[in-house]
């Protein structure tokens, strides 16, 4: 039975991730800008840390069959390269340049008080909902 508190380990795990951003500065607006003015190392060495820790982690999974806590198998589903990332790329990568926020801060960046970041969260809900509900007549 899935109950409201056995997802608690969510909100726990969440939190310390947001507490680890804000300690590597990593949700620093100055920050941000520092990487994309080609001015500092930091948010590239946390960026290439995390792929690869990414990277170790799949090999790892795949080559032990680690499965997830609940027992299941962790199947990788190959993705086909479509034109429609670059362009997404690009537009995500501006949109983080210009509000110096990416979805993954955007929450520690509110909780530290940062709350105009807030207008970034709510675009960010509206570019979804946008992608959403246009996605089927999206060039592929």
């Amino acid at each position: 039975m899935n109950t409201w508190f056995s997802q608690l380990k969510y909100l726990v795990i969440g939190t310390l991730f947001g507490i680890i951003f804000v300690k590597a500065e990593v949700i620093s607006w100055f920050r941000i800008q520092e990487m994309f003015r080609l001015q500092s190392f930091h948010m590239y060495g946390v960026i290439g840390s995390a792929v690869m820790v990414g990277m170790l982690s799949v090999w790892l999974i795949k080559k032990y069959n680690i499965k997830t806590l609940e027992g299941e198998t962790v199947v990788f589903q190959p993705k086909k390269f479509n034109k429609g990332q670059i362009y997404g790329g690009l537009m995500f990568g501006l949109g983080w340049a210009i509000t110096g926020a990416c979805p993954g801060p955007l929450f520690a960046q509110i909780g530290v008080g940062t709350t105009v970041v807030a207008v970034t969260l709510l675009s960010a809900i509206a570019g979804t909902w946008v992608y959403g509900r246009f996605r089927d007549q999206l060039p592929h």
